[in-house]
């Protein structure tokens, strides 16, 4: 994942002059995960900006960027440091379009690694996308393989307003694919089947993809067909695969790292109850984390959802 995000910031930049890449260590150092290396010395450091130690700036610089004709790629290094940029970019970045009344657009893209399973230390390891989900104005993505990484970055650099792109870190390294060497897109709203079943939707985003297709592989001992969906663009939703894949299989599992109460899951739990009730057999059910602060690392396993939990919540859910 991190050579194909590196390839289409390369690609996008190449494209388009208007393209620049800022944040912190993003140049000199390629960025704190090597995401953004060799981007300097191929663009040069006016397309390539190593910033201060201020994300609020960080996100502001952009937005006037943006606004003024750039499309600014804006890293924050990781995931609970994007709070500091909420003020930015809900009160300004989401809002450009409808306070100009059209006159003016937003072509930011805000990307982040996100999400816990690499013992970082506090701040490091959050899933904040409900902040970003919640705000009109904002599209939010985020891919569970490089080649969806590629593609979906794509579309966030040439999209007219702002994007949120979250990059799962537990699996930077940890999923390889052939991916289309070539420059492409793919659309915003569109989820993925991952794998066919006709028992059970196991629904997720990011890292968690993997964790479902691993219980997916040991539930098939005990006869259970598992259908996964990588909704993979959170806003706008796929809402149309959701239901389709609900009213086939009649048993839903929502999976998601971020806490319980208002996550993503209970978004989709109440759309699937608004349009395919009568599909339902068993109530959703969500595999989650918990409604505390992310953990240390000692307890980080205990907190994540992980293929027991998701095996014991298959298994509640078709036994109801």
């Amino acid at each position: 994942m991190v050579q194909a995000i590196n390839a289409a910031l390369g690609q996008e930049m190449q494209a388009d002059a208007r393209v620049i890449v800022l944040g912190e260590d993003v140049g000199r150092d390629g960025g704190v995960f090597r995401v953004t290396e060799g981007l300097l010395e191929k663009f040069g450091e006016n397309r390539v900006i190593d910033t201060p130690l201020s994300e609020l700036g960080i996100v502001g610089a952009s937005i006037g960027l943006a606004v003024n004709g750039m499309r600014p790629i804006a890293e924050i290094q990781f995931d609970g440091f994007t709070y500091a940029g909420l003020d930015q970019l809900i009160d300004h970045a989401s809002r450009i379009r409808t306070r100009s009344r059209g006159a003016y657009s937003c072509p930011l893209v805000v990307r982040f690694p996100c999400g816990g399973g690499i013992h970082a230390p506090e701040h490091h390891s959050e899933s904040p996308e409900t902040y970003f989900v919640h705000t009109p104005g904002l599209k939010v993505v985020c891919p569970s393989t490089p080649g969806d990484a590629k593609g979906l970055l794509a579309s966030c650099v040439q999209d007219p307003d702002p994007c949120i792109f979250m990059e799962p870190k537990r699996i930077y390294r940890a999923v390889k694919e052939e991916v289309n060497e070539e420059r492409y897109t793919i659309p915003f709203g569109v989820a993925k089947g991952v794998r066919e079943g006709e028992d059970v939707t196991l629904i997720a985003w990011g890292a968690m993809v993997r964790e479902c297709v691993k219980a997916a592989d040991q539930l098939e001992a005990e006869h259970v067909s598992c259908e996964v969906l990588d909704v993979r663009s959170l806003k706008p939703l796929d809402v149309n695969a959701i239901v389709n894949s609900v009213k086939k299989t009649g048993r839903v599992l929502v999976v998601h790292e971020a806490p319980k109460t208002l996550g993503l899951g209970a978004e989709i739990v109440a759309l699937i109850q608004e349009h395919a009730f009568l599909s339902l057999e068993a109530p959703v059910g969500r595999v989650t984390g918990f409604d505390v602060a992310m953990p240390l690392y000692k307890l980080e396993e205990a907190y994540l959802p992980n293929v027991n939990r998701i095996v014991e919540g298959v298994r509640r859910t078709v036994l109801f």
